[in-house]
């Protein structure tokens, strides 16, 4: 006997249709979240203007109330590298609605846990463990744990510049401010060295109190690149004074860089790799720690400690489908290559942008995870334009380039963090040639736009300066 009734078979007064209720109040989206969420998230949208109401998503695309097409250059801070709405992700998911399984138990284990973690260390293969969390800021906590109770040490020591998440430990390991102002006192014995500094990090590791040294080896803030050697030995000093090199592949792992991992390029063997964002397949947050046998067994060392950290949701079941589908996604669809190549074609337009204006002053990246710098120009009309919009609010000016990709050419992009002057691509993997054009067409016209003074992208900027003083006289 069945504990519910077959859904079909309820009447429509039982019916839950989420899809119709949300048809229903869309013209109401953004009072909603004034009135019960943030509404400064909604001011910011609405200033920028952003706020086209995007309706429906398919792989690289998102869909406006009117129709209209956008190519989306966020992919959600990297969440959807398959792109959104896959779907064999979607009939994974609806697999594991059908079989009703048993979800939770709790006092059992989950065999697409296993699996997952089977598949995850097939692409790893030196590290042996896996603990899964609900997101990527959880991975951080969690290998923080780690690494203190594997090392019997307290300092864990970070880049200036990282990011690594918002909870309180994963905080204190950010190297930006305006996310740590007011939310002091921070977690103590995290120390912070500049990155791509071997002999900053050589200093704090050599007090022999680190537990372990935290990296992005691409810095997501930014798309900060590492000397070729940099990680290389940064591994090799942990391995001499005892600590844990632990690689924060958050952002940069799941092929988006042209590899599996990130470190790949660099020939390093981390003693964990975090990773999230991607794994989720856009549906259903899920983050994971993948460790040396020796780190590990540290923390669960006997039946009484089995329990000594975990996760009420971390291995449901629809994580783990979303997971497995997603490396399968990944791999059958050769992603991994994908991103290569047409990351290696946008990085070379891009570099011919760079000798062709002077307001572009450095691209870096690997694969499609590629950031474009601006700075201040050395012709007499653009150095006094930049100087009027940069005085008002560092960083505006790349929203002068924003702004006018998203409004005339349909294209989603922002800029690589507060107050800075690189805008990232971090598109889904599964952008084709067609789309590359589309980007390369796009950022060749608004650049071009930006160098003629007066014009119509230094009109905005003034708009925008307006904008940012009204709002300080405000406050």
């Amino acid at each position: 006997m069945k504990a519910f009734p077959e859904t079909k078979s309820l009447p429509p007064s039982r019916r839950f249709d989420v899809a119709a209720l949300a048809a229903e109040r869309e013209g109401e989206r953004y009072a909603l979240h004034s009135r019960y969420m943030n509404e400064m998230m909604v001011r910011v949208f609405q200033t920028i203007g952003t706020d086209v109401g995007f309706q429906r998503g398919e792989g690289q695309y998102l869909y406006d109330r009117r129709g209209a097409r956008y190519l989306d250059l966020l992919s959600g801070w990297g969440v959807f590298g398959v792109g959104r709405n896959h779907p064999l992700i979607r009939e994974a998911l609806e697999s594991v609605l059908a079989a009703e399984l048993p979800n939770l138990v709790q006092m059992d284990v989950s065999v697409l846990a296993g699996l997952l973690a089977e598949r995850l260390l097939g692409f790893v293969p030196y590290l042996d463990k896996v603990f899964f969390a609900n997101s990527g800021t959880e991975a951080v906590e969690a290998a923080l744990k780690f690494a203190r109770r594997a090392t019997g040490r307290t300092e864990i020591i970070h880049c200036g510049h990282a990011f690594h998440g918002l909870s309180y430990g994963a905080l204190s390991l950010n190297g930006d401010a305006i996310f740590k102002d007011g939310f002091g006192p921070l977690l103590p014995d995290c120390v912070e060295v500049p990155f791509n500094d071997l002999a900053a990090l050589e200093k704090a590791l050599s007090s022999g109190k680190a537990a372990a040294f935290i990296v992005e080896p691409i810095q997501g803030k930014g798309v900060n690149m590492p000397d070729d050697w940099y990680l290389r030995d940064a591994a090799a000093l942990c391995r001499k004074y005892g600590a844990l090199f632990i690689a924060d592949e958050i952002q940069t792992g799941l092929g988006r860089t042209g590899r599996f991992l990130a470190v790949e390029h660099w020939g390093v063997e981390p003693d964990m790799v975090l990773i999230a964002k991607g794994l989720s397949g856009g549906h259903v947050p899920v983050g994971a720690v993948l460790t040396r046998k020796h780190v590990f067994e540290k923390v669960f060392n006997r039946m009484d400690r089995a329990v000594i950290h975990g996760s009420t949701f971390a291995k449901n079941d629809m994580a783990m489908a979303a997971g497995l589908a997603t490396l399968e996604v990944i791999e059958s669809e050769r992603l991994i290559a994908n991103a290569e190549r047409l990351g290696a074609r946008l990085l070379k337009s891009f570099a011919a942008m760079e000798q062709r204006y002077e307001l572009v002053k450095a691209v870096r990246g690997k694969g499609l995870m590629i950031g474009v710098e601006f700075g201040k120009p050395q012709s007499l009309k653009l150095k006094a334009a930049w100087g009027v919009v940069e005085a008002v609010n560092p960083g505006l000016f790349c929203q002068l380039i924003t702004l006018p990709l998203f409004e005339q050419h349909k294209i989603l992009v922002q800029v690589a963090g507060h107050a800075s002057h690189t805008i990232k691509l971090l598109p889904t993997l599964v952008i084709d040639s067609a789309d590359c054009e589309w980007i390369e067409r796009s950022f060749d016209a608004v650049i071009a736009d930006s160098h003629r003074v007066p014009g119509a992208v230094w009109t905005l900027g003034k708009t925008l300066a307006d904008h940012a003083l009204k709002a300080r006289a405000t406050k």
